[in-house]
């Protein structure tokens, strides 16, 4: 039913895991095929390609549903549906951001700092143009195929890159003066397979699984039983989504008590749970999280 398109590069790895995460797991003959499947009935094909392209062909209709960032989605201008943000990067679950940076020492502050004709070197030659001209700064702006960074002082005078962190910007002896979007990966579809009801009702099948993984990272349910006179101590101990379950045991003046966790933080609880009077303490992992 869908033709899906997944990235490849930087967003691979976490993609792939993602779905695997969702049991939506990605087969394909070696980590080079741009070609894949999904043993699901709502997946027809998946394809692999670079992120910066998913936008243009998902807004064409070449792809019904896709996964890029917000970045190329902007820089490209496509007109796609975008169905939800994905928390997750190549590293970490925080976004990227694209940043305009400049030499350590160079004089600007900010944006409006730049003097005219500066020179800016970029993998995102349009979205650049546009921050620009929105802050009346004159530049010539080059599309630039990597090792951007390394481009300061003698090629470029100022850079728009991407970072999560911005410590290679540091170590290449950059200085942040501009956040000019912050791009979270994002699940897309094609206009038009969005507006067909059967696909819609698919994608949106598709969407709960994903982020119910997401969701469920990190976090694992923990469930316990307890005696009446230490069940408000132990409630008072435990975090949850919304609040614990509750449930008095069969023929005994105690409760069973569950709720979800974060993994962090379940080495110092449990032995506090215990020490409240907790029993019978069971820690279980979580696959996913639908809310």
């Amino acid at each position: 039913m869908l033709n899906l398109v997944l990235p490849k590069g930087s967003l691979e790895e976490a993609t792939l895991r993602l779905f695997e995460d969702a049991d939506l797991p990605v087969v394909r003959s070696s980590d080079v095929d741009y070609r894949a499947s999904i043993e699901d009935p709502r997946v027809t094909a998946v394809r692999i390609l670079r992120p910066q392209e998913i936008p243009r062909y998902v807004a064409q209709g070449l792809f019904d549903l896709g996964i890029t960032g917000r970045d190329w989605i902007e820089e490209t201008g496509a007109d796609v549906v975008s169905l939800t943000e994905l928390h997750y990067s190549k590293a970490t679950a925080h976004p990227i951001r694209v940043v305009l940076a400049v030499a350590a020492d160079a004089p600007a502050q900010s944006v409006s700092d730049l003097p005219v004709g500066v020179r800016v070197h970029t993998e995102y030659p349009e979205l650049t143009k546009r921050y620009l001209a929105e802050h009346d700064i004159d530049a010539q702006v080059t599309l630039s195929y990597g090792a951007t960074e390394a481009k300061v002082p003698d090629i470029a005078d100022a850079v728009v890159e991407i970072t999560e962190t911005g410590r290679a910007l540091r170590a290449a002896g950059l200085r942040i003066i501009e956040t000019m979007l912050v791009s979270h990966t994002e699940l897309i579809a094609s206009p038009g397979a969005h507006a067909d009801p059967k696909k819609r009702t698919a994608m949106d099948e598709l969407q709960t699984l994903l982020t119910g993984a997401l969701e469920a990272r990190g976090r694992v349910l923990i469930k316990l039983n307890v005696d009446r006179a230490q069940l408000d101590a132990v409630i008072g101990l435990l975090p949850a989504l919304k609040s614990p379950t509750v449930s008095q045991l069969f023929g005994d003046d105690a409760y069973a008590v569950e709720t979800v966790v974060a993994k962090t933080e379940i080495n110092t609880l449990i032995p506090a749970l215990k020490q409240a009077g907790a029993t019978d303490i069971i820690e279980l992992p979580l696959s996913k999280i639908v809310r």
